[in-house]
């Protein structure tokens, strides 16, 4: 522990000077300009941190690379697509280097190699959770919106007064819907948007029964309370189906976890045991055919427990 402890401090310690030569661009606006009242850090490590973010955002440029500014906000990270990407790769050198010294070197780059796959598989998640949470929100936001509408505001005004009382992420999308009328969009348009991002077929409903509302008139409450109907009979059903589905899911969760997690574990007790698999032909090929089969049935379960309708 001892040695491995020195190799981890040693290869901070070459990271830090590698990235202190560098200096953040000239021209950056400063912290203290952008938010009044807040003082930049101006410590060693905050230079660095900056320095680091940087030189990835001139790589990344305004696409955001992997992780761009789309990608976060829909799994609901509030981070910017540079500085994401450094941690991903912090946390690439770091797994890489401990997995190395338990385990093989091979088997070490092969750990790191797959943290920002896993980093992009952790914002699917996140992303999920987020249109599920927004699909659970949604009944009671057609309840807001028609209290609205039926004291006498407009369809913006109910927008708004739901989204400052509901909680997110369905705050955060009618927020954006209404500052983005507010500077020129087109209100279709935003509506539209939120379905598309949320993948929400409900709330593409609710777009549409308001951008007919806006076209030929009539009770817009009372059309909102039957799409209300239709939207709790479809979460009855989905909650039937993820309760019928719910054992499934765990059986592949198990499933998938278990090869790695017994691997680790062997790693951990017998650290030249699994060499056989980074040392002999033999061994190489099993262990390329382990990874496309478990991809394959990875795939396999995951189309198996997942149910639409």
């Amino acid at each position: 522990m001892i040695f491995i402890l020195a190799v981890a401090f040693c290869l901070s310690a070459i990271v830090l000077v590698f990235f202190v030569v560098f200096r953040p661009r000239v021209g950056s606006i400063p912290l203290e300009r952008r938010r009044l009242g807040i003082q930049q850090d101006r410590s060693a490590v905050a230079r660095v941190s900056q320095t680091a973010v940087n030189a990835v955002e001139n790589v990344i440029g305004e696409s955001g690379g992997p992780y761009n500014r789309e990608a976060l906000y829909n799994a609901g990270v509030k981070m910017a697509p540079a500085d994401f990407t450094v941690g991903v790769a912090l946390t690439s050198v770091v797994v890489a280097a401990f997995a190395g010294l338990l385990t093989h070197p091979l088997l070490g780059l092969l750990a790191g190699a797959a943290i920002p796959f896993l980093a992009k598989l952790v914002l699917i998640i996140l992303r999920d959770r987020r249109r599920a949470k927004f699909e659970e929100q949604l009944t009671d936001t057609i309840q807001m919106l028609i209290g609205g509408l039926r004291v006498g505001h407009s369809v913006l005004r109910s927008v708004e007064a739901a989204a400052l009382e509901a909680d997110a992420p369905t705050s955060e999308e009618l927020l954006r819907i209404v500052n983005e009328t507010r500077i020129g969009k087109d209100a279709r348009l935003a509506f539209e948007d939120v379905a598309s991002r949320m993948d929400s077929e409900d709330f593409g409903w609710i777009a549409q029964a308001i951008q007919i509302n806006r076209e030929v008139g009539g009770d817009l409450a009372e059309v909102l309370e039957q799409v209300a109907g239709t939207i709790r009979e479809r979460s009855e059903i989905k909650g039937q189906i993820r309760s019928l589905s719910a054992e499934g899911k765990m059986s592949a969760y198990v499933l998938m976890a278990m090869p790695v997690g017994v691997a680790f574990i062997l790693a951990f007790i017998n650290p030249g045991y699994l060499n056989v698999f980074v040392e002999k032909p033999l061994g190489l090929l099993m262990l390329a055919s382990a990874i496309v089969m478990f991809t394959v049935g990875g795939f396999w379960m995951s189309r198996v427990v997942k149910i639409k309708f």
